[in-house]
């Protein structure tokens, strides 16, 4: 089984998902909608199979694919302190700006000036 960071590294594979959270699809609705084979399109949801981002449900000749949430929640989880790191640095940028003066009062070059 690959890595899910691994298996979504791939732009095609990231498409895929972005679909399936809209709700369960079928492979041939998938492949109309990236515009490639249906032969890559199998490819990249057995990938995405592999990896437990999604699953495959069988009704007669069909197969819906839908999204598994939980390896989701684990990437989550990872990326957490990444975003926490980000929103402490925005914090204080936003700090820093609220503390320069506001050029719509305090222009510093009025050309329209004598």
């Amino acid at each position: 089984m690959s890595a899910p960071f691994e298996v979504l590294a791939e732009p095609t594979r990231r498409r895929i998902l972005d679909l399936l959270l809209e709700r369960p699809r079928l492979v041939g609705e998938l492949t109309d909608r990236l515009g490639v084979s249906q032969p890559r399109t199998s490819k990249h949801l057995r990938v995405l199979r592999e990896a437990g981002l999604v699953e495959v449900r069988r009704d007669a000749q069909r197969r819906w694919y839908e999204l598994r949430p939980a390896p989701l929640v684990e990437l989550d989880a990872w990326l957490a302190p990444y975003r926490r790191l980000w929103a402490d640095r925005l914090d204080a940028l936003e700090r820093h700006l609220d503390t320069m003066p506001d050029l719509a009062e305090d222009p510093v070059d009025r050309k329209d000036e004598p």
